[in-house]
């Protein structure tokens, strides 16, 4: 059963939140709403377009073959996740895609990107997390049109902060579907984020892990 429900978003009175739950079919529709919805008041027109991204899409990379290498392909499961996560932008194809300097990330645009005929953008991850985070904010910033970005669980948060975004948590280890889409500010209107579901559902639990707290 599909649940799509608009409220403000706990961590910045000023964000937006969806969440938006059910098929791939669902969620593809979905994000064409949210992109219209975004669009009101023309923070998307031919002029803001010319300006920035007129959407930032940020995921988590999908499921990960091993705990231990410190550089790991996808798992079987991941690579369904990213399967689903082309699947799930259809109505919504990015433009200019963005990853770490980690197979893992690569490996989950693989499926959009070759989609499209892509090559995605590799960022660095010499250095502190920080140059990292910034690296990639700058990147976005220098985009045009629908914008994804896959991260790791550390720097999805951070980069959605450095971009104006709300502060959030540190992504659990156990949880890899949710899809973040955010809205620049613009215009004097401030951030906009909603949060969304793809592919398989997150185990029970798996977005109650300890120490998370906004950062």
């Amino acid at each position: 059963m599909q649940r799509l429900a608009l409220q403000d978003s706990p961590p910045n009175r000023h964000s937006r939140e969806l969440i938006m739950k059910g098929s791939i079919t669902a969620v593809r529709r979905a994000l064409h709403i949210v992109a219209i919805a975004l669009s009101v008041g023309g923070a998307t027109s031919a002029l803001a377009q010319a300006t920035g991204p007129s959407m930032v899409v940020l995921v988590r990379h999908a499921e990960k073959a091993s705990a231990t290498d410190p550089d790991p392909s996808l798992s079987d499961a991941g690579r369904a996740r990213a399967e689903a996560l082309a699947a799930a932008l259809t109505h919504s194809p990015p433009s200019v895609i963005v990853v770490s300097a980690r197979k893992r990330t690569a490996e989950t645009a693989a499926p959009i990107a070759t989609k499209l005929g892509l090559t995605s953008q590799a960022i660095s991850l010499d250095g502190p997390p920080t140059a990292h985070v910034a690296a990639v904010a700058a990147a976005v910033r220098r985009a045009r049109g629908v914008v994804l970005v896959v991260g790791h669980s550390n720097t999805v948060p951070a980069i959605i902060k450095a971009l104006g975004g709300p502060s959030l948590p540190d992504i659990c280890d156990a949880s890899y579907a949710t899809l973040y889409v955010l809205q620049l500010a613009r215009d004097g209107q401030p951030a906009r984020l909603v949060l969304g579901q793809y592919g398989a559902s997150d185990p029970v639990g798996a977005t109650a892990c300890a120490g998370m707290v906004p950062k």
